[in-house]
């Protein structure tokens, strides 16, 4: 009997709600006979989308919740015991689960409790980190003039990260951005292991002609970082263009306003929740992929635009770039009205233009992140580790 210990900091729930979930996400290769998902919240989500998600293995779903009162409460001195009291219980539901491996994602409150669960019962753990905590960090706060309570935060998370990071087996960093966060914690044990898409519903566009209005798509979560306004006021002036918005986010209202003022209506449209299964079948259906993002990152999202074979138009991100976007797989732009606007006439102008980059694309994204690839080498890492417990 294999048994896995997932721990995450997510609330599920949210998760299935937009309808995030994928086949075996958790339980890669169908490895494990057993599936423990262990969240540090109070979520109590549906079964059903979970179990898909861990698929023919038994599910069973623990809570251990955080406790945020210490993050307010932090001493250098005082803190490392003050984590250790809390940790003791999440041991206690380890020790009965008596799992092979611990997979966490992220580095929070999870990962955390898988160090301490190793030390204490010496299972081993593994974590995947999905974006770079320096550059976006989650818990901790950039720049300068802060305030007392915020270094105060930051000095707690840079202690947790560290101790959550130090004992993992493997740190799986799914996109190389994320390596130089990874090397300023001192940490040498990591491989990067792209995310692991959907590779049921993923297909391959093989038409680029187009018929009727062009067709462009937008797909990921709508704040300040992945703003797509100068992407609208683009197509705005495009009376042939259509542009569908898949996500939401506490722009979503700002932008429709602003589409709203445009006129655009009937040529812009929102989908705030498309399950992930059908996202992945409609993705050939459009002509472009055109997204704007700040993050140091080769997302989820656009990951399945390249497996798709769309022809994909982007921001060349302000600060360092991005590795796997500097092979000539997209079309980078600046963030302005008229370079979105450049790139997106001559692609629309032109088949081969679009064939060519979008066929490069997806021979590139299938050699390195294809779902048969990426799977193959999770897999074989979890292997690697049951062979030795």
């Amino acid at each position: 009997m294999k048994r896995l210990l997932v721990i995450v900091p997510d609330r599920l729930s949210d998760i299935a709600d937009k309808g995030e979930v994928q086949a075996a996400y958790y339980n890669p290769g169908e490895l494990f006979d057993e599936v423990h998902i262990l969240m540090t919240n109070d979520d109590r989500p549906p079964i059903e989308p979970l179990q898909y998600m861990v698929g023919r293995a038994k599910l069973h779903i623990h809570n251990y919740p955080d406790d945020l009162n210490l993050v307010a409460k932090h001493h250098r001195l005082l803190t490392p015991f003050r984590l250790k009291k809390w940790a003791k219980g999440g041991i206690e539901i380890a020790r009965r689960i008596a799992p092979s491996m611990i997979r966490c994602h992220g580095v929070d409150w999870n990962t955390y409790l898988a160090s301490r669960i190793n030390q204490a019962l010496g299972i081993p753990y593994v974590t995947s980190i999905h974006i770079n905590l320096d550059e976006n960090p989650n818990r901790r706060f950039k720049g300068g003039n802060l305030t007392p309570a915020q270094e105060q935060q930051n000095a707690f998370y840079e202690y947790l990260e560290s101790e959550a990071l130090k004992r993992a087996h493997l740190v799986m960093p799914v996109y190389k951005p994320i390596l130089p966060y990874l090397a300023r914690k001192g940490i040498s044990r990591v491989e990067v292991c792209y995310n692991i898409l959907d590779g049921a519903n993923l297909k391959e566009k093989t038409d680029y002609r187009i018929n009727g209005p062009a067709r462009l798509i937008y797909v990921g979560r709508l704040f300040a970082e992945k703003d797509p306004s100068n992407i609208i006021r683009a197509v705005a002036a495009m009376p042939d263009v259509h542009y569908t918005i898949v996500g939401d986010g506490p722009l979503r209202p700002k932008l429709e306003e602003l589409v709203r003022q445009l006129g655009v209506g009937d040529r812009v449209t929102f989908r705030p929740v498309v399950f992930n299964a059908e996202l992945c079948r409609m993705l050939p259906e459009y002509d472009l992929f055109v997204i704007h993002t700040e993050y140091f990152e080769i997302g989820k999202s656009l990951l399945e635009g390249l497996l798709a074979g769309l022809p994909v138009v982007m921001n060349a991100r302000q600060g360092q770039p991005v590795p796997e976007l500097q092979n000539g797989i997209v079309k980078l732009v600046a963030n302005t009205v008229e370079d979105y606007g450049k790139a997106i006439r001559e692609l629309l102008a032109s088949e081969d233009r679009r064939a060519t980059l979008g066929r490069g694309a997806y021979r590139k994204a299938q050699e390195e992140y294809a779902p048969a690839v990426t799977e193959r080498k999770v897999v074989g890492i979890y292997k690697s580790i049951l062979e030795r417990t």
